[in-house]
């Protein structure tokens, strides 16, 4: 049995890559160690110093990965980049860990991958029949050999003929022994950001990477581009224009860090904005306002901020929990949510109180935070999600397949609240989350309604937005 908090929508993975920074790897480490939000099952570093390329990859968080005294000094060179964890696809082992280092007619290729693609199981199946043997279960690795297969001449023309191949989601970094080549893809699902650190370029999911070896940010690799960057500097190639854009709203809602810039926004100002319509659209007699934390605190000020309701610390998260804890015993669920959240018995006790979070996916962690507050005292307690409810699965990189592991998918907004024992529920609208953002048509919900901006796995065909 998993801890429960996992009752989330989980990252999809977190890249990171630098060149021309003498011990690059270094500088690659603290930018994973700032992404460890966006997946803790691996992580991995390659650099190369022109000469070879060098790997280090492991099961766990950066800090246990990197903590052997020998692994940093292994990684010599110039150029680096990094990827952590959260399988979307494929299984969470070692084999599955990134970065991918293939060998092919262009030299030593590394990759690191952020998304998911589409159309992973017609190519995985057709390379097959041809003949490829794949050494992973992850659609990452499609990509490299997708490259080798390439007719072109330099490793540039044969990553573009390779994602000309690809359909879905992707931020990818590759790492030849002389340049590093950043593509994103043309709707532009995932961020991705480009920033300068004195004459090294770096780029990364998101900007909080670049605040912690003191780079600046620039710009974000845009939709459909290829950045080549080596030793005579940067160069900007688009390799599929797209009339229209798909920018993951959840980076906004739950995934990115609050202090990223994201899709041109700060997030923690669209998450208070979220907060704040939120109590415009659903307000509440009561108390206090306290949030699950992390991921509900932005939105919960923004909440109290709007509503004029005291903003208090009713619940307090152990940090020290990670995803990998496992109950000694299989009565203990209830122990679960104990574990990694304390209410706090002075704030909570008689008062009326609204919960803020950022979204329920199956509903068991909430319905257990619910009690705990019961139990603690709470006179009432009101629900509230800065989010509208997930009602569909997500194909793009986000670990949700198939729609019965949604609560919201096959029960109404008063059932769910019956489930969870709260005195009230109330979810932000979809018209509600878009007026937070300032290009609202550039976003994809299909989360929350079912219409897919692009083309799904087989046997999924309900397409538009």
């Amino acid at each position: 049995m998993g801890f429960c908090m996992d009752d989330k929508l989980n990252e999809e993975c977190g890249v990171f890559g630098i060149y021309g920074r003498p011990k690059a790897a270094e500088s690659a480490y603290m930018g994973l160690y700032a992404l460890q939000h966006r997946g803790q099952e691996s992580a991995g570093i390659a650099s190369t110093n022109s000469t070879e390329i060098y790997m280090h990859k492991g099961l766990g968080l950066v800090w246990s990965v990197f903590a052997d005294p020998a692994a940093m000094p292994g990684l010599k060179g110039h150029a680096a980049i990094g990827h952590n964890r959260y399988s979307t696809k494929g299984s969470g082992t070692l084999c599955n860990a990134q970065p991918i280092v293939v060998e092919c007619k262009a030299g030593t290729i590394a990759l690191v991958h952020n998304g998911t693609l589409t159309n992973a199981s017609e190519l995985r199946r057709h390379m097959q029949d041809d003949g490829s043997i794949f050494q992973s279960s992850s659609d990452s690795e499609l990509v490299l050999h997708l490259i080798a297969r390439s007719k072109m001449d330099t490793p540039a023309d044969m990553i573009k003929d390779a994602i000309k191949k690809i359909q879905g989601s992707y931020c990818f970094i590759f790492l030849t022994q002389d340049r590093m080549i950043a593509v994103r893809d043309p709707l532009g699902f995932r961020p991705l950001s480009l920033g300068r650190l004195g004459n090294a370029y770096v780029v990364a999911s998101e900007s909080c990477a670049f605040d912690i070896i003191g780079a600046e940010y620039i710009r974000p690799v845009e939709p459909g581009e290829m950045v080549v960057i080596d030793k005579d500097g940067m160069s900007s190639h688009i390799f599929e224009d797209s009339p229209k854009k798909a920018f993951c709203i959840f980076e906004h809602i739950y995934f990115s860090r609050p202090d990223s810039l994201i899709f041109g926004e700060k997030v923690d100002k669209v998450r208070r904005r979220l907060g704040k319509r939120l109590a415009e659209e659903s307000p509440c007699e009561a108390d206090i306002v306290i949030s699950v934390p992390d991921s509900g605190n932005t939105a919960a000020l923004g909440y109290a901020q709007r509503s004029g309701l005291k903003y208090e610390i009713g619940l307090i998260r152990n940090h020290y929990i990670g995803r990998t804890f496992i109950a000694p015993h299989q009565d203990s669920r209830r122990l679960d949510v104990k574990v990694k959240l304390n209410p706090v018995s002075g704030v909570i006790k008689d008062k009326s109180v609204v919960l803020v979070d950022d979204s329920i996916v199956r509903g068991t962690t909430m319905r257990q935070i619910v009690r705990l507050l019961r139990d603690k005292g709470a006179r009432e307690v009101h629900v509230r999600i800065s989010s509208p409810p997930i009602t569909s699965p997500c194909y793009y990189g986000i670990d949700i397949s198939e729609k019965k592991e949604l609560i919201a998918g096959s029960k109404s907004i008063s059932e769910i609240r019956s489930y969870l024992h709260a005195d009230s529920l109330a979810y932000l609208s979809i018209e509600g989350l878009l007026s937070t953002v300032q290009d609202p048509h550039n976003y994809c919900r299909a989360c929350f309604t079912g219409e897919y901006p692009a083309r799904v796995p087989l046997g999924f065909d309900k397409l538009g937005f």
